[in-house]
């Protein structure tokens, strides 16, 4: 089994590690560049965005991570992983010195549903993860509003909102799949993991 890492920085991070142990994977803490070493993927976590990405640039993340992302390693992000992997923000949600890793081609709308007290749970059809519904929770989760040529749209809600979308060796979900007792999508990106690491490195 793969050895992945979660940010661990802020946010739903441990539910992650909790998830992933449960499958059989390695999950390892993120903190600092070195923890980095050895791992296989990552995920970046729910949590404050702004606060992620200005602690991400503080402990000097940015360039590993970005490097991973190149390397072909993958990397989900969840509702603020989510905001943070997308190349810009709608500018009507965007939060002042919003960092960005901009290492997939969309943009995001954060807040799309309202506040805290708006948050709910949906079950949803993702076939490219599962033939059947599986469980989601929405907490002032994000919507993509736009998508590149190379990104595919894995999830929708039921009126066509995107919530979950993938680009190449990148996720993101609007969601936390964390949160629900569910591990099919932790499985579907074990897999991943497994399959990226059996492809040859690409050329220089």
């Amino acid at each position: 089994m793969p050895k992945i890492g979660v940010l661990a920085l802020q946010g739903a991070f441990i539910e992650h590690v909790h998830r992933l142990r449960e499958i059989g994977a390695e999950a390892v803490e993120i903190r600092l560049p070195e923890d980095l070493d050895g791992v296989e993927a990552l995920i970046i976590p729910g949590g404050e965005s702004t606060t992620i990405g200005r602690l991400i640039d503080w402990y000097e993340l940015r360039e590993p991570i970005t490097q991973m992302a190149a390397d072909c390693k993958p990397v989900w992000g969840t509702c603020a992983g989510m905001i943070l992997l997308a190349t810009d923000v709608d500018q009507t949600t965007r939060a002042q010195h919003q960092p960005l890793l901009e290492l997939m081609d969309i943009t995001v709308k954060r807040n799309a549903f309202g506040t805290q007290l708006d948050s709910f749970e949906a079950d949803l059809e993702m076939p490219a993860i599962s033939d059947e519904p599986m469980p989601t929770v929405f907490i002032r989760a994000p919507i993509v509003s736009r998508t590149g040529p190379d990104v595919e749209v894995l999830g929708t809600l039921s009126d066509g909102k995107i919530i979950a979308v993938r680009q190449n060796n990148l996720v993101a979900t609007a969601f936390h799949p964390e949160l629900t007792g569910d591990r099919r999508l932790h499985s579907w990106f074990v897999d991943l993991v497994v399959s990226s690491a059996r492809e040859p490195a690409p050329a220089e």
